[in-house]
This record gives structure tokens, sequence and C-alpha cells, in this order.
């Protein structure tokens, strides 16, 4: 690195999305500056759930068997009548494709701690209690004044990542506008600590009740959330009121020994910024993109924003690829995400109903299709597309990773990209392994991998650094399209094999 740059990534805010962005630009190798206004984590709980493809995330980050002892498996996630039929049902598997089990209940403070002590032990240039006051950047980079309790400074760093947040000041300064969908609804959400709950329901729900829309979910250890939907007309500070909130959990026998450790009123609504890149600024996890609580995943798509970008960037800083290179991680990830919300939506309405009518007849409808074993809402979502991936098979899909044992295949990628399969030509390019099936290394993972080959009728598969499949087919025209996607770039500095 150039002695004109203090460092290569900045990263703004030091939530989770903005830990896992400052890990994985550190593992890339970048040098990597991490700055956040307060003085520790914030201490309460905010995200309930993450998905196997961020623990996978977590373990690509070293941290994942220490994050699994702190969380709790949920079996399931039910949207419920008043009388606790079951209108939707989804199903959590014990392993996914990630190699992990598909859902996971947490108590946020205690996995951040996690993250934290990870960037301290990368040596990540963490700055508390420090605010970025300006961003002015050049062809070259940005030069970015903070401000701590010893007053101003300035970094320069060849890019920066903003994870500051739903009110995010940079994406303000930058001037960037938010598409919304039009779903604004008012919540009070309501965390506690409950003794002695052993009675209490290991599961996540949805009361789809006209009277008072309400959602329970049993987080880790012992702790419990419950959120509930303000009816038009009221007053929110009358529902943060502790007498109130004890009745509204009344019907779960609880109120007694309860400890409320947060209550808040929050507005939940589906928001999408118009760029998620201005120049060497890019924006992620909230800072891009909000959406309803329904299907548990904001804070999941914002550490996908980030294993997205990290190898990005350490390609482009590197030279291996131009930059714009980074112009594709909008492309890939905002459709994405936008399904991810709009699948937010949709649960949100079925839940939302205060109609008693029109809640009638979607109770009717949905116990109808749930008799004929119908459900039309999915927790699957789609493959990227666009960007940097090719038109061939399975492109943009999570690739699998065997587990034997304790042993887990992503230790073989490391943070590269790979091709894999059987009697694979010789290639040297920066940053791809060749994995052959027939390596030794390879045994306890080869039956799965060749199933997976076989079921597609290709004889090999090129897995990006964020574990998606870049394309699958002849081992010699996925490099080729893989040199050929960098060379696309500008200023690309890829080394192709002769």
């Amino acid at each position: 690195m150039s002695d004109r740059f203090d460092c290569d990534v900045l990263v703004i805010g030091l939530g989770p999305v903005g830990d896992c962005m400052a890990a994985l630009a550190s593992l890339q190798g970048l040098k990597v500056i991490a700055v956040d206004r307060e003085p520790g984590i914030f201490p309460l709980p905010r995200a309930a759930v993450f998905d196997h493809e961020i623990m996978r995330v977590f373990q690509m980050m070293g941290v994942a068997e220490r994050i699994a002892p702190l969380c709790r498996m949920p079996e399931r996630y039910q949207f419920l009548t008043p009388g606790r039929d079951v209108l939707l049902e989804f199903r959590f598997a014990p392993q996914k494709v990630s190699g992990w089990a598909e859902s996971y209940a947490l108590h946020q403070p205690g996995v951040e701690e996690v993250l934290r002590e990870r960037l301290a032990e990368l040596d990540v240039d963490i700055r508390l209690e420090t605010q970025c006051e300006r961003l002015e950047q050049d062809e070259d980079g940005v030069h970015v004044t903070l401000r701590d309790a010893q007053g101003e400074s300035t970094v320069r760093a060849r890019y920066v990542v903003s994870c500051d947040g739903a009110a995010s000041p940079t994406r303000r300064a930058l001037g960037v506008g938010l598409f919304d969908y039009a779903f604004d609804e008012p919540w009070l959400v309501l965390d506690t600590i409950i003794d002695d709950a052993g009675d209490m329901p290991r599961l996540c729900e949805q009361i789809c009740d006209p009277r008072r829309p309400a959602t329970y979910l049993a987080m880790s250890g012992n702790r419990f959330r419950w959120e509930f939907m303000l009816k038009p007309g009221e007053n929110p500070d009358d529902l943060l009121q502790d007498a109130v909130i004890r009745d509204l959990v009344a019907p779960w026998n609880c109120a007694d020994r309860m400890t409320i450790e947060r209550k808040a009123i929050y507005r939940f609504h589906g928001l999408v910024a118009e760029d998620w890149k201005v120049g060497r600024i890019l924006l992620a996890g909230d800072a891009a993109h909000q959406m309803p609580p329904f299907a548990g995943q904001g804070m999941c798509s914002g550490i996908r924003d980030t294993v997205n970008l990290a190898w990005k960037l350490a390609w482009v800083i590197r030279g291996d690829a131009g930059d714009a290179l980074l112009d594709t991680y909008q492309t890939e990830r905002e459709p994405h995400v936008r399904s991810i919300i709009e699948t937010a939506i949709a649960m949100g309405k079925i839940i939302c109903l205060q109609d008693e009518v029109a809640a009638a007849a979607r109770d009717a409808e949905l116990l109808a299709r749930q008799a004929a074993g119908e459900q039309d809402l999915s927790v699957d979502y789609p493959a990227l597309s666009g960007g940097c991936l090719t038109g061939l098979p399975d492109a943009g899909a999570l690739f699998l990773q065997p587990v034997t044992g304790e042993d887990r295949f992503d230790r073989l990628l490391g943070l590269d990209a790979a091709l894999i399969g059987r009697d694979l030509p010789p290639v040297s390019i920066p940053g791809l392994r060749v994995l052959d099936l027939s390596a030794p290394e390879m045994a306890p993972f080869a039956p799965a991998l060749t199933d997976w080959l076989q079921d597609r009728g290709v004889p090999a598969v090129l897995v990006r650094p964020d574990r998606h499949v870049f394309g699958a087919g002849d081992p010699e025209e996925l490099v080729r399209q893989w040199t050929g996607k960098l060379q696309e770039t500008e200023n690309a500095q890829v080394k192709i094999p002769a």
C-alpha cells in the first residue's frame, strides 16, 4: 500500500454489519480502519435471528464455533389465528446447503462481543467515540475527516464502506435517495428476560389477531421478544407503560417473572437506496436497505452485502481487477434484497390485517390451503444474477458445503475462488484455487461434490470467494469466462495463463 494512504478500507459504523465488513476485508489482506461514534457495543438486543448462510460467513471469519453456543436453533416459524390454528408454517432444517442449521436465534450483544474480539485479533484499527465529519473523494481515494475527544483528524482511504445504519449520515451527505415500498406500520418491540422459563414455548410465532397483531419469539437462553402492532389513533407513549405491557403479555402467564430489558416503538418499512456506490464510497446494511422484520432477514442481508463486497475490494486493490468490478455489488445484491423485502412485506400484509371481516376471509383461505397441503410463501430466496457471473447452470446460487463429522469443506476454499472437478487443467491465476476431486485432501467431501456435478451433468464448477457459483460446465470455459469477466473492468491487471 502506498504511503499516501492510511488504509485500504475505512469502515464507518460498527454494528454487526460493520464488524463483518472490517473483519472480512482484513482477512483478505487489506489494511482496515473502523470507526464508530459509540464508546462500545450497544448493550440491548435488536436483531433476533440469522440463517445458515450467515453462520457460514461467521465460519469464514473464524468465529462460528464461538457464536454457535450463544444461539438457539428454532424448529419452526408459525402464523396463527387467535385460536392458534396454523395459517402458515415454515419448518427449519437442521442442516442447509451451507452446512449449518437453517435458523438461529441470537442475543445480539453477545454475538457482537465475539465479532469485536475478532477485529482485535485481526489488528483492525478500531476507533470508538469517533464521528465521521466529512468525506471528500478524488480519483484515487477518499479524505475522511474524523472527530473524537481530541479534536479533528484526517484519514486517507482507498475506499470507504459506510455501515452507519438506517439514518445513515453518509447516505444523506452523498444525496442518495430512497425507494419507498410504502409499507409503514408502527409496532411496540419488547425484549424481556424471564426467570424459570421452562414453560415458555420455544417457537417463533405470528399471532394474526385483528384486534392486536402480535409477534412472539423465543430468543437465546431465557430471553423472549414480543412485538405488538399499534392500533390507529393509539398514543405510542401509552403502550410503553409497564402496566399496559404486562396486560399485553398476560396470555403467556409470565408477567410476574418478567424483566423488561428493552421497550421501543419502531416503524416497520421497506426502503432501498437508489445508489449503493458513489465513487469510492459504498453503502452496506441498513444504510443501503431496510425491511420489515417478518422474514428475519435484516441483519442477514447486511452481512451478505459485506461478503459480496470484501473480496471484490481486495481484488481491485490488489490490481487483479479494475474498479468497475465494484459496480457489480449493487447489480447482484439489490434484486436479492428486493426479493426479501417483498417477501417480508407479503408476510406483513397477512399479519397486519386489523379489519375483522378481511381477517376472517384471510383465515378461511389460508386454512383451506393448509388443509390441501399448499403454501404460497417461501423463505427460500433467489440466486444472484447479473454482475460477475456467467449465464451457465447454477450461476449465482450458493454452493454447497459438505460436512463430514466436524470437518467442513470451506476450510479448503479459504478466501479464494475455486475451480472444482476431476482431471482439471493446470491454471495459474491469482486468487483461484484448483481443487481436484481425486486429491487426497478432497476425499471426505468428494462424494457430495461428485453428486452435485453429476446431478447437473457438468464436469466442473467455479465458485467465487463469497461461496456463490460463478458457473458450472467445462473447466477451461469457466476459467476463460472468469478471466474475461475480470478483464471487462477498467485497468484490470489480471494475469492470464498462456
